[in-house]
């Protein structure tokens, strides 16, 4: 979402995607919205965004877009918007829009604002809401969308659909694996979107071996050359001996071989500091790490994991 926004906004928010001037920085307050939770009391939210971004129409005109994604029904979705809303506005006296995206397999329950009334005073908040759910007849529609935000809705409504019956979500994200190849992206677009398929359609150890497998085959052939080798590496270590007693040493330095280099491929040359930090990881660290690069957006993130 932070890597990819502009393409977010486009397919999610399409007016407001309009309005914005992305021309202009956009700039993402992860530690302003962190302090704003904390003080508010409202606990911890991976998907939150607070971003600053321009308007179309003068460079002083600006707001700071509150985005949630939701992934399950929560009695005080609501509020809580409305709580990080007036926060938002009490420390940075600015407009505020709050977009809420909901992921939750439910079509009925869509909370769009808060408010009250009280001895001829009045309160509210009202804000746009986006169902997953709602996209459910139109699957293949989305395959279609060249926004990569379709491929990941797709794939989100066929993980629900799919579940219990492994054999057809592994057809269903052999398909989203091609099509998403079939794409005239870049490397790294295609990499990073993978990726979030790979984590959302999880399958059996076994299938999941051979869809991957199958994978290597067409990518001899030529058919999806995108794949990093570092990341490919890491993927069959941990999946099929990465959680084994026993790494042998050689196997050990080689991780920490691969694992350097698949973090200079996406944040550039490490610091003394990270290469030391890897030389004395253990295994399982290194493959908590390694699942940690494919979606962290800075390298400090990816050492965050435990």
């Amino acid at each position: 979402m932070t890597r990819y926004f502009p393409a977010f906004m486009a397919f999610y928010f399409p007016r407001a995607h309009a309005a914005i001037d992305w021309r202009a920085p956009t700039v993402f307050l992860e530690t302003e919205l962190a302090q704003l939770a904390r003080d508010a009391m409202l606990g911890r939210r991976m998907a939150d965004k607070l971003v600053q971004v321009t308007l179309h129409g003068g460079a002083v005109e600006w707001v700071l877009l509150h985005l949630e994604v939701q992934g399950r029904r929560e009695g005080g979705f609501a509020e809580r918007m409305f709580t990080y809303n007036y926060r938002i506005w009490d420390r940075y006296r600015r407009p505020v829009a709050s977009l809420a995206l909901l992921a939750d397999g439910s079509r009925s329950w869509k909370p769009d604002s808060f408010g009250y009334r009280l001895l001829g005073s009045s309160m509210r908040l009202s804000f746009p809401v986006v169902k997953l759910s709602a996209y459910a007849d139109r699957v293949e529609q989305l395959l279609l969308d060249d926004n990569p935000f379709g491929l990941v809705t797709a794939a989100h409504l066929l993980t629900r659909q799919t579940k219990g019956d492994s054999r057809r979500r592994r057809a269903e994200k052999r398909r989203l694996v091609m099509l998403l190849f079939q794409r005239n992206w870049d490397k790294r677009r295609i990499i990073d979107f993978l990726n979030v398929i790979d984590w959302m359609m999880r399958l059996p150890a076994e299938l999941e071996r051979a869809l991957w497998n199958d994978i290597r085959v067409m990518e001899r052939s030529d058919a999806m050359p995108y794949m990093s080798m570092f990341e490919r590496m890491l993927r069959d270590e941990g999946r099929q001996e990465g959680r084994q007693e026993g790494w042998r040493e050689g196997r050990q330095e080689g991780l920490q071989s691969i694992l350097a280099a698949l973090l200079e491929e996406r944040f550039g040359p490490l610091p003394s500091e990270v290469r030391e930090r890897l030389a004395g990881a253990d295994g399982e660290q290194m493959l908590c790490w390694a699942k940690a690069v494919l979606a962290a957006p800075t390298l400090s993130a990816v050492f965050r994991q435990p």
